[in-house]
């Protein structure tokens, strides 16, 4: 399943190839909304979530991950979008959203929803946009 990833990466949804510990550091170390996150905590949302891993086609080695809170029926989140900082600008932020795009629209969902401080313009090229209504939205908890 390489949907829009650029040539020598590839995409899986098995949970038996992701790397728990790598994903762990990854947010828990260096994404601003995962900063401290108990390792519990973490394999907790992978366990409960839709998973997908960014591999490097040659080595195998996991360069990117997110997950997907889902129904499979009316609504999703993504959430937890990280890519290895050593192939950023690759094209794979983009090319894994636009993956979980797809693997997302045979589910006929209403919405697919995300958060996002500063990734604004990746997530647009594969078609999310700015809430059109935000004063209908609220949040429970941390914001």
């Amino acid at each position: 399943m390489n949907s829009e990833l650029p040539d020598g990466y590839e995409l899986s949804t098995d949970p038996a190839r992701l790397d728990a510990e790598l994903i762990h550091r990854w947010l828990s170390t260096d994404a601003y909304w995962a900063l401290g996150r108990s390792r519990e905590k973490q394999d907790a949302a992978i366990a409960g979530s839709l998973n997908f891993g960014v591999y490097d086609t040659a080595s195998g080695a996991q360069l990117g991950y997110a997950r997907v809170v889902t129904d499979r029926a009316t609504f999703a989140w993504l959430c937890d979008v990280y890519i290895d900082p050593a192939v950023r600008g690759k094209g794979l932020g983009t090319g894994l959203a636009a993956a979980v795009r797809d693997h997302l629209a045979p589910y006929g969902l209403r919405r697919v929803l995300l958060a996002t401080a500063d990734a604004h313009a990746v997530y647009a090229k594969a078609g999310f946009a700015a809430l059109a209504q935000p004063g209908k939205w609220m949040a429970l908890g941390e914001q």
